[in-house]
């Protein structure tokens, strides 16, 4: 009888604990819905009060004051290290502000007119492109016809009409774009001269205004957000500063690549597959199908060499570039950039796609921290109450 009562008290103890095991669990998977409900909620508010269009012309009004803060946090890590040689902080911050002042006016000075020029002709030889593409295209329809004995002049008309609706809405649209840039240039050089302004006085009490931010939170805070502020800044500085340095590199070497080629306004090329070099995995293609696209309307000879200069960049990049001086900075999971991607190109379009890494790789670094404080991850999975 007694071995009877201990075997149903340890029975009645396993129930139990698997009765509190269970409801912790529907407490947590509670929990998480409760989020995911939450985050759905702050979309559509976000996307019914237009949050992102005041935010977007917030950050219009008070650009010099970023542009400031991107400039000084940039040369920071430079003039820390005058400081270091004993150069006092206000020489530190001149020195670093006139190599900087004098590397933007060298390339304004040495690229900006040879693009636009390049720009004009390329312009100009629209119409010629157009009709060479369509000959070259006449021709090869003309061999498939007599190989296979079929009539392809229903997609010889369709491509034909596709070919000067582009070569039109191209030669029409490219002086409006100019024109749009000219003015949005003029607009945003006001902003970044201020911005320069704002960035030296910025830059000379950096460290101040770090203290000062984090001088704002609550006592208990300020060493953790203290601790977080160097992740950020250690990776995120890393980041920016190779990426800068990647598309000089890549914009150089495929300047080279196509002017070698034949291609026309190659510069222009250049610059535009550096710029989107800075989408992960979808830039190159972007970069590579107007520079593929033009190199074959001028001649297949041009469009073959194009498509080899892409191919050696995209290889110089991938095996020495990215990995010699990116190295593992983001560390994080390819899957998780290309969803990242795809839901900033959503709300916020090509310029989502460029700050989309950063933006993931820092809320990745502001929840790893935070993770580590209080233990998210164990919280909303749950852990068993009891051991069996």
């Amino acid at each position: 009888m007694l071995f009877r009562k201990r075997k149903d008290k340890e029975i009645d103890i396993n129930s139990l604990n698997d009765i509190l095991f269970i409801g912790k669990k529907l407490m947590h998977i509670g929990y998480v819905m409760t989020i995911i409900a939450l985050v759905l909620l702050a979309t559509y508010l976000i996307k019914e009060w237009q949050v992102l269009n005041f935010i977007g012309q917030f950050l219009t009004v008070i650009s010099p004051i970023f542009i400031g803060l991107v400039i000084a946090w940039l040369l920071d890590p430079f003039a820390k290290i005058l400081q270091g040689k004993k150069v006092p902080r206000i020489i530190a911050c001149i020195i670093a502000y006139l190599l900087f002042i004098t590397v933007l006016f060298l390339i304004v000075a040495l690229l900006i007119p040879a693009m636009g020029s390049q720009v004009k002709d390329f312009i100009g030889n629209i119409p010629t492109l157009v009709n060479d593409f369509k000959n070259f295209f006449n021709k090869v329809i003309v061999d498939l016809s007599h190989t296979f004995d079929y009539d392809f002049s229903g997609i010889k008309n369709q491509l034909y009409h596709t070919v000067e609706t582009f070569g039109v809405n191209l030669s029409t649209r490219i002086p409006d774009m100019a024109i749009s840039f000219v003015s949005g240039l003029v607009s945003g050089g006001v902003s970044f001269f201020l911005g320069l302004m704002i960035g030296f006085y910025m830059l000379f009490d950096f460290d101040k205004l770090n203290r000062s931010f984090i001088a704002l939170l609550p006592r208990k805070w300020r060493r953790g957000a203290s601790e977080l502020s160097v992740r950020l800044n250690e990776s995120l500085r890393s980041y920016v500063q190779g990426v800068l340095l990647v598309m000089t590199l890549v914009f150089i070497t495929q300047a080279i690549g196509l002017t070698i080629s034949g291609l026309q306004a190659p510069l222009v090329f250049a610059f535009f597959c550096a710029l989107t070099d800075i989408i992960p995995y979808f830039g190159p293609y972007i970069g590579a199908v107007p520079i593929l696209l033009v190199g074959f309307m001028t001649d297949p000879i041009v469009g073959v060499c194009c498509a080899i200069s892409i191919v050696v960049v995209q290889l110089l990049e991938n095996n020495f570039y990215q990995p010699l001086i990116m190295g593992h900075t983001m560390k994080l999971h390819p899957v998780t950039i290309m969803l990242g991607l795809l839901i900033f190109q959503h709300f916020f379009g090509i310029i989502g796609m460029i700050v989309a890494t950063p933006v993931i790789a820092a809320l990745k670094i502001i929840f790893t921290f935070i993770n580590e404080k209080v233990d998210v991850v164990g919280r909303v999975a749950g852990d068993e109450i009891l051991e069996k």
